[in-house]
């Protein structure tokens, strides 16, 4: 599901609110969501699950081209963690 799809289903689950406000209304969630989890904060969406930031170290790895050895450099990455209820009806329990 692409962002624009998201928003033409609030669209037309809502009502009241026109394509150019739906953009806005998904825009701005998710740049909340860009900005708790930038400053390191964790966001928890209940019945659907977390996006934690985690911090990864420097660690060693491979060029897969040449085989040689190089430094991966040290980064945060995002990590969702779905809640039972989404597994639940993923899973179709």
């Amino acid at each position: 599901m692409t962002k624009a799809e998201i928003v033409e289903r609030i669209y037309g689950t809502v009502g009241g609110f026109s394509k150019k406000e739906a953009a806005d209304l998904v825009d701005a969630v998710f740049d909340l969501m860009k900005q708790t989890l930038s400053s390191g904060e964790k966001v928890k969406i209940s019945s659907f699950g977390n996006f934690v930031v985690r911090d990864k170290s420097e660690r060693p790895g491979l060029n897969p081209r040449t085989r040689s050895p190089i430094t991966l450099a040290a980064r945060r990455v995002v990590r969702f963690r779905p809640s039972p209820v989404l597994k639940s009806q993923v899973n179709g329990s």
